[in-house]
């Protein structure tokens, strides 16, 4: 029974909706998708997903990382970060791998060789 519960754990995915605004950190155990707005830093077990109408105003940390929509602030990526083309992120980027769509709009620096070395998924939290 423990080992069914830990598979529906990993399974679980948090969703934030248009139309809902938090000022404050949010820290998730499992997936986490945003289509509303936060002020504030995400820190993640699992992947972030920023929907096309999502907007982030401060920093990503977690395994993987998938942007439509807005962010400005820095990412902490420990495997990848895709920036869909509709993406546009302001900040500076820390991530293993870096996958960029035509028309996606990257403003900041990237950083590609330190983040396997400092940070492991399951430091996340720290």
């Amino acid at each position: 029974m423990a080992r069914d519960m830990a598979t529906v754990n990993e399974n679980q995915l948090n969703v934030l909706t248009f139309g809902t605004k938090i000022v404050g950190k949010i820290t998730a155990e499992s997936d986490f998708r945003l289509d509303g707005e936060v002020e504030g830093d995400i820190v993640c077990k699992g992947k972030v997903v920023i929907g096309q109408r999502g907007i982030l105003k401060g920093s990503i940390t977690c395994v993987n990382a998938e942007i439509l929509g807005k962010v400005i602030g820095n990412f902490h990526i420990a495997e990848t970060l895709s920036l869909r083309a509709t993406a546009e992120i302001s900040g500076d980027v820390k991530t293993k791998s870096l996958v960029v769509e035509p028309n996606a709009v990257f403003n900041g620096s990237c950083s590609m060789r330190e983040v396997a070395s400092q940070q492991t998924p399951s430091q996340v939290n720290k």
